[in-house]
Formats: C-alpha cells, structure tokens, sequence
C-alpha cells in the first residue's frame, strides 16, 4: 500500500509535465482562403447592396415601399454590370466561414492532454469556490470587455473548485481537451448574457500561474 501511494505522488509530476502546454493561438483552426469579390466594388455599390439587405425584412413582410425600393435598387445595381443574386449568395457563404473562423476548432487537438495559461470568469461557486468556470485569454473579458470568439473559450467543470480572489489572477489549467461547443450565462451587474464556448475540459489540475 505504501507503495502504491509513493508512485501515485511520483507519477503526478510526470503526467503534469507531458502535457502539451498551449498557446490560445493554437485553438483557432487554420485560416481557410476564400476569394472576396466584394473588395473590388465601389463605395455607391457596396452601399446599395446593404441597402439591399436591409430592405430585406419589409419586401418579406409585403411592403409595397420597401418592394419598389428594392426593384430600384436592384436595377442601379445591375446596369453597373453587377450579378446582384450572385453576390447575395457569396455574401451568406462568406459569413459563414467568418463564423466558422470564430467558433470552429484545431481538431489535431481534440482528446490531447494539454497545459493552458488563462483567466477566471466564474459560473457556478460551492463553499466560496469556483466548480464551473470559463477560461479566456485575458483579464476581464466577457465581463468587462466583449467575449472573445468561441474558439477563444474553455468551458472548465472543475468540482474540487477553486479560489478566484480577482479577475486578475491567472491560472494554469491541466486537463484532456474536447471539442464541445457550449452557451453559458456570464452574470454582470446588470443582469447576464450569452457567452459561447467551442471548448471543454475537465481538468486533473488547477493551479495558480506562476
């Protein structure tokens, strides 16, 4: 029995240091390169597409102004040798993958054992410590400042807990990462909003960042 605990209190050290430690750049995925034909239009173009967009919501709701408008519009558009459908479509296809940048993970990272510096925004408390939390990249944010993108979050299920004096105070998380996207409530002093995480883990330690 001694002896099994005397490798227990060996082995944690090893296991701590073979983690990978991460980089928060590390967690987007590679950029994908995409053609923007957006970039060659002029200001009045791109300013009658947006108003294009716009109108959207009223030529859906039957209103005969925004109907006309948008036939004007539309017509101005494409005298100027634009495809006004073509460019509609690319435009949904581009936020798309400017979301998939902000939400979507490095899978050649998922199921590793990693080390990641980060900041406490705590979630749930028990006996005056965090057990559920999110770990971001800097101090304050989603509290003080807007959230980062998803990809940028770590939702961490901690039930040891642990003491978050500030916001300020860093700490090290060691744990198996998992691709698990998430929507928490982060409290303010106004009230909560939605914060979305692409990240999990379930840490085999916390510890201050030294």
């Amino acid at each position: 029995m001694l002896l099994f605990a005397l490798v227990l209190c060996l082995a944690t050290p090893i296991l701590a240091s073979d983690a990978r430690e991460l980089s928060w750049s590390e967690l987007a995925p590679a950029p994908i390169a995409y053609e923007n034909p957006f970039e060659a239009l002029t200001t009045e173009q791109t300013d009658g597409l947006r108003r294009l967009v716009r109108l959207k919501d009223g030529v859906e709701a039957g209103d005969a102004g925004a109907m006309n408008e948008v036939a004007v519009l539309r017509a101005e558009l494409e005298s100027s040798g634009l495809d006004v459908d073509k460019l509609l479509a690319r435009r949904v296809e581009i936020m798309e993958l400017r979301r998939a940048a902000l939400v979507g993970v490095n899978q050649a990272l998922i199921g590793e054992t990693v080390r990641i510096p980060g900041f406490v925004v705590p979630l749930e408390f028990r006996d005056l410590k965090a057990v559920e939390f999110l770990l971001v990249p800097t101090a304050g944010a989603c509290i003080h400042t807007p959230p980062p993108p998803a990809n940028q979050i770590v939702h961490v299920r901690y039930p040891q807990g642990i003491e978050v004096k500030t916001l300020y105070d860093a700490v090290w998380v060691n744990g198996e990462i998992a691709a698990e996207n998430s929507v928490q409530a982060v409290n303010y002093v106004d009230g909560t909003a939605p914060v979305e995480a692409s990240y999990a883990i379930q840490p085999t330690l916390v510890e201050p960042y030294r």
